[in-house]
């Protein structure tokens, strides 16, 4: 059975191109024969509001500034509404869910709120695409890599992300939990492994499963192991979502068969129907 794409961006997130219609991302989804899609636009901050900086129980103190973030810019609410629409009045036989993905929803919490205030978004991704350095919310890349040892970058990385997920409770999918790794110098330190990092993989996993949410199967990221999905069900992970992580129409769905194989070896099945996460 075929799983709902729950991760899809198109035009109206501000780093993919005006091409990437949702029209367009529907009909890749129609011909794989996916039971839906989820449009999970990019909301991301350049800054805070002066209710912003603290997490759920007022423990959480954001970093002093925001490294640049030229591309950003907020999300056409009413605009991306209306095209979701459209798309379901013309895609009757797609389940169509409206979303978000919130970046660093613990350090914006005000932010967040306010757009999701806004419309329904029926599913809400969490995702953490900076660590802090030098006091500064700083954005993953090569260069960061370049600039601390490797291992430092992935375990500040996954520190911050376990006060994410314990600070933030508007989203519903934990997405690309290692997305840190998609820059990993494998060309001066070799191979990036998961056992390297295991503590602090079941670290966060332990505390994403107490709070009863699914976990991301990104299939855009290099894909996840048995190994992690084992990790998961092992701290109490009930459900785990699929999500292509798709920023043009064809990728929509891509490498679905390869994601289900690793979800059936770590032992989940499709849920309650055909639109639902799968679960153990």
């Amino acid at each position: 059975m075929a799983p709902v794409d729950n991760h899809v961006h198109t035009r109206w997130s501000w780093d993919t191109a005006s091409s990437s219609s949702m029209k367009l991302a529907c009909e890749r989804a129609r011909e794989l024969g996916l039971p839906g899609l989820a449009f999970t636009e990019h909301v991301d901050f350049t800054d805070w509001t002066m209710e912003d900086p603290h997490g759920l129980d007022d423990s959480i103190v954001r970093p002093a500034r925001v490294a640049d973030r030229p591309r950003v810019t907020p999300l056409d609410v009413d605009g991306y509404l209306a095209d979701v629409a459209r798309c379901r009045h013309e895609y009757p036989d797609l389940r169509i869910l409206s979303g978000i993905e919130a970046g660093e929803p613990h350090l914006f919490r005000n932010s967040v709120a306010t757009v999701l205030s806004e419309g329904d978004f029926e599913r809400v991704l969490g995702s953490l695409h900076g660590i802090v350095v030098d006091d500064t919310l700083t954005g993953i890349s090569r260069a960061l890599f370049r600039q601390l040892d490797p291992h430092e970058v992935m375990r500040r990385y996954f520190a911050e992300l376990l006060v994410l997920v314990g600070g933030s409770s508007v989203f519903n999918v934990l997405a690309h939990c290692d997305y840190a790794r998609r820059y990993w110098p494998t060309d001066r330190v070799g191979a990036y492994g998961d056992s390297d990092f295991e503590e602090e993989y079941r670290a966060v996993f332990r505390e994403l499963a107490s709070s009863g949410r699914a976990l991301e199967i990104n299939t855009r990221s290099p894909m996840a192991s048995v190994d992690q999905l084992r990790w998961w069900w092992d701290e109490g992970g009930d459900a785990v979502s699929f999500g292509s992580d798709a920023h043009t129409p064809f990728r929509v769905g891509e490498h679905f068969d390869v994601a289900v194989d690793v979800a059936e070896a770590a032992g989940f099945r499709p849920g309650r129907d055909r639109f639902d996460f799968w679960r153990r």
